[in-house]
């Protein structure tokens, strides 16, 4: 009998391409400084005026830095509706913002759709503006869900991502079945996040780190950052993983934190930790008060992107140098040069095959193999960094596998100095 593996569908493999996004928290908590989550502070619409919102700027500025797909935050803990809801006197429509007539989903996906960002969408199943939140049959919720998002879904065209943060939602019970049917009849091509039916996970810490190995079969996910417990699935299911990071010290735009806005070097290294690693990278910034990205996240924002542009996109040896023999890559080259990184990347179509592998190279004077690194999985990318060596080739190797593996790229560079 011929074993079956674990594939991904042609959506998800999509999306694991994308590798890098914007996240996006924006909503009246953005007018409220020091709030956080589950605040017992009261919040009125009242004050929700971002008097210069241009979504267009904070698309624009995720493209110019390399990023996909940009995910915007609907509905976050609080309940507040960034689009005119008619199940909650909660929401835009209650502002003074455009005179109640505005809707900030509306214009963050044409924004998206304008200049080919795809567009995802944050809400939370936690409301806690939602005083029937927590009655006992759960009936009164579940009719509100699934009543949001269905507004969500037939009301701005096709929507890649629905983000769902499991925070808050420890021990609540919703009408999964329900809530998911209405999902995927509405939008069949979607991509859910981290609960229900999920198609990619949440990686398990706030700190955009994935670990060594980072598998994209999975027999478990974590939800909350509140809940130490995993949930198991009931079979091993293709779930690549996502790691979300802030720039800030906050989710949301605080007056108090630019001090905290993350350096060059340190986004360069959850780069290596989380799309070198195999996983997506959604980084946050919290637009400001008058509804723009700020100036200096903005600006860090495009020096990383610049960066990784530097690194990464003129390599100094390409795939078709590398000629393959079984389950060895080998490339030779005509002269001596230096090498200080290696990109590999597995074709995933048919599964995650690649056990283990070995990178040797021949070195410049003597001519001699030498092993400088060993890995476990490939998987969509693996950013191999190593010390300056001057090679006159270098050998790929799968040396451990199930099914027949195959790699999809290799290539080798010379980023030189680096932060």
């Amino acid at each position: 009998m011929t074993q079956k593996y674990v594939k991904p569908s042609p959506k998800q493999l999509a999306f694991q391409d994308w590798e890098f996004g914007l996240f996006i928290h924006f909503g009246l908590r953005t007018f409220y400084e020091g709030y956080v989550d589950f605040d017992e502070r009261e919040m009125s619409p009242t004050s929700f005026n971002p008097t210069n919102l241009d979504c267009e700027q904070w698309v624009l500025t995720a493209k110019e830095a390399g990023m996909e797909y940009a995910v915007l935050t609907a509905k976050h803990h609080d309940g507040f509706s960034n689009w005119p809801s008619q199940y909650t006197n909660f929401s835009v429509a209650q502002t003074p913002w455009r005179d109640g007539q505005g809707d900030v989903v509306n214009e963050f996906i044409k924004a998206c759709r304008k200049h080919d960002i795809k567009p995802g969408i944050y809400y939370s199943p936690y409301d806690g503006d939602a005083d029937f939140y927590n009655d006992k049959d759960g009936k009164a919720y579940d009719d509100y869900f699934v009543n949001q998002i269905t507004e969500l879904l037939t009301n701005y065209g096709d929507i890649d991502i629905l983000w769902f943060d499991g925070a808050g939602s420890e021990g609540h019970t919703y009408d999964w079945p329900r809530i998911i049917k209405t999902i995927r009849s509405l939008q069949p091509n979607i991509l859910i996040f981290n609960m229900a039916d999920p198609n990619f996970r949440w990686i398990g810490n706030e700190d955009g780190i994935a670990p060594s190995p980072t598998w994209n079969v999975a027999e478990n996910v974590e939800v909350s950052i509140y809940d130490k417990e995993s949930e198991v699935l009931d079979e091993p299911i293709w779930l690549p993983a996502e790691c979300d990071v802030q720039m800030r010290a906050n989710w949301f735009y605080s007056d108090s934190d630019e001090h905290t806005i993350k350096s060059l070097e340190e986004l360069m290294g959850l780069y290596y930790l989380s799309v070198g690693h195999g996983t997506n990278l959604l980084l946050n910034i919290g637009p400001n008060r008058e509804g723009l990205l700020p100036e200096r996240d903005k600006v860090r924002l495009l020096e990383f992107g610049d960066e990784i542009k530097r690194r990464f996109s003129k390599p100094l040896v390409t795939n078709d140098q590398f000629k393959k023999d079984g389950l060895k890559w080998e490339y030779r080259a005509k002269d001596a040069h230096l090498i200080d990184h290696l990109i590999l990347e597995e074709d995933l179509t048919n599964g995650e095959h690649i056990k283990q592998y070995q990178v040797t190279i021949l070195t410049a004077k003597s001519q001699q193999t030498v092993k400088l690194y060993s890995g476990q999985n490939v998987g969509n990318k693996a950013i191999i960094r190593i010390p300056a060596v001057k090679v006159r080739g270098i050998s790929v190797e799968v040396i451990e596998h199930d099914a027949k593996p195959e790699i999809k790229s290799i290539s080798a560079f010379h980023v030189g100095e680096t932060i």
